[in-house]
C-alpha cells in the first residue's frame, strides 16, 4: 500500500523525454548566442593600429635614449674645449673690468687734482699714446743740485727730451708734491723750476721723508692716469742710470701681465726706535728679529701697467708701512705676480760698474750700498757717468723689441701666486 501510493506521487512529476531534450537544445543555442556577443574578436586593423602604435612609441623611446646618450658622449668630449672657452671669456671679461675701473679711477684723479697743470691735464683728455716706459725721479724741495746733477748726466734735456718721448716712448719726470703752506716759497721755487726745464710731475701729495710710501702710491696712481705705458719706473735721485740698458731690459718682459723688476732682498725687520729704517709694526712680522718678505730695494725697480692700474684702483685701500720699498712689495703680496731679481739693477759704483761694463754687461743702475744711493752724488755722479755709462747714441739706436737673454746675466725669475 505504501509502494504503490509512492510510485504514484513520483510519475505525476517527471518530464516528459521529448520536452527535457527541446530544453537541452534550447540552452545550447542561447548560450551561443551570448558568448558570441560577450568574447568578440577584435579586426585585424585594430590589431594592427595597435601595435603599430605601440611600436612607434618604443621606436621614438629609443631614439630619445640613444640621443641623450650622444649628447652626453659629446658632451663629456667636449669639457677640454668648453673649459678652455669659458676660461677664455673670463679673461676678457676681468679685463674689461680692470680697464674700466682704471678708467674711471683715471678720471677721478686727473679732474679732482688742482694741483697738476692744465697741460698735463690736457694731454689725458685728447690722446692717450702708447709709451715703453714712464720714469719717476723721486725727488725732495732740497734736492736741487741733485736734479742738476742728473741732468747734467744721464737724463736729456730740453728738445732731447720731447725728442725722447716722441721717437723712444720714454717719458721722464721729477717727482714731487707740494709743501705743508701751499703756495709758499718752496712751492714757488719748483715752480720756476719747472718753468725753466719742464721736466716735473706734480702730485697731491704733501712732502716729508716719513710720506715716502704715500708718495711711492700716488706717483704710481697719477702717472698710470696721465700716460699709457708698458712700465712704470721709480728711481732715487742720487741715482746713476743707463736709460738704454733699462729699456732693452724691461723689454724682455713686454708680454708679461703682472712683473715686478728689481733688486730682491729680505732685510730684517728693525723693532728698536730710534734706528733708520725703524719700522714701527714690526709685530706684524713675527718675532723679533724676523726678516721681511722679498721686496725690490728702493733705489731703482720698475712694474708693468696691470700693477700700477691695480694701485689706482685700490689706493685707498692699500696699506702704508714705515719703508716704501716695503709698502710697495706687500701691496703685491697675494696677487699673481712674477718677481723677477735682476742685479743689473743694483750694481755699485766704480770699480764693480765699469769692470761690468768693459766685460759687455753694462749695468742698468749703479749706486752705494751703503748710502742708499751714490755718496756724494752730485760731485761723484758724472764720475760714475764717464766711467759706467753707455755709448751716448745708445739711447737712440736701442732696439727695445722683445729679447732673452741667458741665465748668465744674474737674473733670477720667481713666480708668486696666491
Amino acid at each position: 500500500m505504501y509502494v504503490k501510493n509512492r510510485g504514484e506521487y513520483a510519475s505525476k512529476h517527471v518530464l516528459p523525454k521529448k520536452l527535457a531534450i527541446l530544453l537541452c537544445f534550447a540552452s545550447f543555442f542561447a548560450g551561443m548566442f551570448f558568448t558570441n556577443r560577450m568574447w568578440m574578436v577584435p579586426d585585424a586593423k585594430s590589431i594592427v593600429k595597435k601595435t603599430s602604435r605601440t611600436g612607434d612609441e618604443q621606436h621614438v623611446d629609443c631614439d630619445m635614449k640613444i640621443k641623450v646618450l650622444k649628447n652626453e658622449d659629446n658632451s663629456s668630449r667636449g669639457i677640454s674645449g668648453s673649459q678652455h672657452s669659458i676660461e677664455t671669456v673670463d679673461k676678457a671679461i676681468s679685463d674689461l673690468e680692470i680697464k674700466l675701473m682704471a678708467a674711471r679711477a683715471e678720471r677721478e684723479t686727473v679732474m679732482k687734482d688742482t694741483i697738476i697743470s692744465e697741460d698735463l691735464k690736457n694731454v689725458e683728455l685728447t690722446s692717450r699714446r702708447k709709451y715703453l716706459m714712464v720714469i719717476g725721479i723721486n725727488t725732495a724741495f732740497s734736492s736741487r743740485k741733485r736734479r742738476d746733477s742728473v741732468r747734467a748726466t744721464w737724463m736729456p734735456q730740453g728738445e732731447k727730451l720731447k725728442q725722447l718721448e716722441e721717437e723712444r716712448g720714454i717719458i721722464i719726470r721729477f717727482v714731487i708734491g707740494h709743501s705743508s703752506t701751499s703756495g709758499g716759497i718752496l712751492d714757488k721755487a719748483i715752480e720756476a723750476e719747472e718753468s725753466m726745464h719742464g721736466d716735473f710731475l706734480r702730485l697731491q701729495h704733501v712732502e716729508g721723508y716719513l710720506e715716502l710710501s704715500a708718495k711711492t702710491k700716488t706717483y704710481f696712481a697719477t702717472a698710470v692716469s696721465l700716460w699709457d705705458a708698458e712700465f712704470y719706473v721709480k728711481v732715487d735721485d742720487d741715482v746713476h742710470v743707463n736709460l738704454a740698458t733699462l729699456g732693452m731690459t724691461l723689454a724682455e718682459h713686454r708680454k708679461k701681465p703682472r712683473v715686478y723688476i728689481g733688486c730682491m732682498k729680505s732685510g730684517p725687520v728693525l723693532a728698536r726706535k730710534g734706528v733708520k729704517y725703524h719700522e714701527p709694526e714690526y709685530w706684524k712680522f713675527g718675532e723679533v728679529g724676523n726678516k721681511y718678505f722679498r721686496h725690490a730695494t728702493g733705489q731703482l725697480y720698475a712694474i708693468s701697467k696691470d700693477l700700477a692700474t691695480y694701485i689706482l684702483i685700490n689706493q685707498d685701500v692699500l696699506h702704508k708701512y714705515a719703508n716704501e720699498d716695503v709698502s710697495l712689495g706687500s701691496w703685491f703680496i697675494g696677487l699673481d705676480v712674477e718677481h723677477v731679481d735682476d742685479r743689473r739693477l743694483c750694481c755699485g759704483t766704480p770699480p764693480d760698474c765699469e769692470w761690468k761694463a768693459q766685460a759687455g754687461n753694462i749695468c742698468v743702475a749703479s749706486f752705494d750700498w751703503k748710502c742708499s744711493g751714490i755718496c756724494r752724488s752730485v760731485e761723484r755722479i758724472m764720475e760714475v757717468h764717464e766711467r759706467c755709462g753707455e755709448d751716448k747714441n745708445a739711447l737712440w739706436t736701442a732696439n727695445f723689441v722683445q729679447t732673452t737673454r741667458s741665465s748668465s746675466s744674474g737674473k733670477i725669475h720667481m713666480r708668486v701666486q696666491a
